[in-house]
């Protein structure tokens, strides 16, 4: 297997789109991919959440995999997010992206269709059969309907060598802290990443690796701070850095985190246009509160 250090801070790297047709705009994400590298990221993950992967067709996926690939240079670990609602579609996605160059997969959980455990369990052990890069299994019931327990992920960690990480985005800080506890004596490093970027300092002091955080689409350099004063024992730091991201929360009572997140990108200069139709609309007052927020965050030197 591949050797690859799961850790730090990974932005799901928002998929630039041109306003006249809704397509991928490649120069600019590979300007993306170097924004977040000169701001001192830790890894890079293309068509995640935030990257749009739901509304990808496997093309454009294959396509942005291999512009990230190709612009990362090995700078630091390319992750690519190779889940899809089969185990067939998954298989192949992520055959594709092992070929191509990535350096871990992140495989979402199925959606739409409620799946056991045993169902959810099986699917994973089918996907690492194919390849031999390593797997983080990404848990957000939210966005999928089902929700990967920690007795399951647990039991993928023991069992299948490919599976070394897990990324939990339910919101829950339990759930959290079950993963890191439930797989901490397994015999091997298990990296468990923060999904919600409110819990990437309480996830390290815990004995997690890191957080994927979309808020790194607004400010990389200050996220990336949150792990970099962490590990240098500088606690104050890294929590007046965890602290200086949280008013992007004000915003999300008026829609999809997604958007907000893009638009916001794109408010910050960047020409990453806005989210594939139909999930793309955000009020006049989010926008004036999103406005408020960056100019704060601005004012106060997060960047």
């Amino acid at each position: 297997m591949k050797n690859v250090q799961i850790k730090g801070i990974i932005p799901p790297v928002v998929t630039p789109m041109n306003p006249e047709d809704e397509s991928v705009n490649i120069p600019e994400l590979r300007n993306q991919v170097e924004r977040q590298i000169n701001a001192g990221v830790h890894g890079i993950f293309p068509f995640g959440t935030n990257g749009e992967a739901y509304i990808l067709s496997m093309e454009e996926k294959e396509q942005i995999l291999e512009a990230t690939v190709d612009q990362v240079k090995g700078r630091i670990p390319v992750y690519a997010g190779t889940g899809c609602i089969s185990t067939r579609d998954t298989v192949y996605l992520s055959k594709r992206a092992q070929a191509i160059g990535a350096d871990a997969l992140s495989i979402i959980t199925p959606s739409f269709a409620v799946a056991s455990q045993k169902e959810l369990y099986d699917h994973y052990v089918e996907v690492a059969k194919h390849v031999d890069i390593p797997i983080i299994l990404y848990n957000i019931p939210a966005r999928t309907g089902n929700k990967l327990l920690p007795e399951t992920v647990a039991k993928l960690a023991k069992d299948v060598d490919v599976i070394v990480g897990a990324k939990d985005s339910s919101g829950d800080l339990d759930n959290l802290m079950a993963y890191i506890a439930q797989t901490r004596d397994i015999g091997k490093d298990f990296a468990v990443l923060a999904g919600n970027d409110g819990n990437i300092l309480k996830c390290l002091k815990a004995g997690g690796a890191g957080g994927v955080a979309g808020r790194a689409n607004l400010w990389p350099k200050t996220i990336a701070s949150i792990y970099d004063h962490f590990v240098a024992g500088e606690l104050d730091l890294a929590e007046k850095a965890q602290q200086s991201i949280t008013s992007l929360q004000r915003v999300f009572k008026f829609g999809n985190p997604n958007t907000i997140i893009k638009k916001g990108t794109a408010l910050l200069g960047y020409p990453v246009g806005d989210c594939r139709r139909p999930f793309n609309y955000l009020c006049d007052e989010g926008m004036e509160e999103l406005k408020k927020v960056l100019a704060e965050a601005k004012a106060a030197g997060v960047c």
